[in-house]
């Protein structure tokens, strides 16, 4: 006779939420003029490490438990992660030649912002932290390619204030998820589902 009992698998969503939330906050804290910009380095190796690679594996988790949404976004921001670390990367060491990409670059920003977008619809049916993360993220892509595109730093100074928001409600959503399956109850308050 066939053992029909499945193994209970660990929530991949804390993992992801603070490998973005962490990486957001320190990038959001240059956007905002609060770091130096010259300290946008640092944020290389953490994209690539937790804001990449932790949500990576927490996105491919997330496809194990047959979570689409959250098989798609840790994915999709994880690719995200990658992509802003290896422009870093190439661009800074002269392996891409950058000078004439500025609109390029604030263009591939909004049509972030656009899937973010779009990726917040489906949080009405989440948590209403969630939520708030979504929200937060589509308004922060769209202000800091717009500041681009519009050579207007002041929307990237405010994109960068609503990234760090967006971050640390990312970093609360982990916290709360974490909190709350190791109490087996709710400690955390993360707005019930609508």
């Amino acid at each position: 006779m066939a053992d029909d009992t499945k193994p209970a698998f660990a929530n991949p969503a804390p993992l992801g939420l603070i490998g973005f939330g962490l990486t957001t906050v320190i990038l959001s804290l240059v956007n905002a003029g609060v770091l130096p910009h010259g300290g946008e380095p640092v944020v290389l190796p953490l994209a690539f490490a937790f804001g990449g690679l932790a949500q990576m594996i927490a996105g491919i988790l997330e496809f194990r438990t047959g979570n689409t949404f959250g098989m798609t976004a840790f994915v999709s921001y994880a690719a995200f992660w990658w992509w802003f670390a290896f422009l870093l990367l190439l661009g800074g060491n002269h392996l891409l030649d950058l000078s004439q990409a500025g609109s390029t670059i604030g263009v591939a920003l909004v049509v972030w912002g656009v899937f973010t977008l779009y990726m917040w619809i489906p949080t009405f049916k989440l948590s209403k932290a969630l939520w708030w993360v979504f929200l937060t993220l589509w308004i922060t892509f769209f202000l800091l390619g717009g500041g681009i595109l519009l050579g207007m730093p002041i929307l990237t100074r405010i994109g960068g204030w609503i990234g760090l928001a967006c971050g640390l409600l990312a970093m609360y959503t982990s916290f709360g998820i974490v909190t709350n399956a190791t109490f087996g109850r709710p400690v955390v308050p993360l707005g019930a589902a609508s």
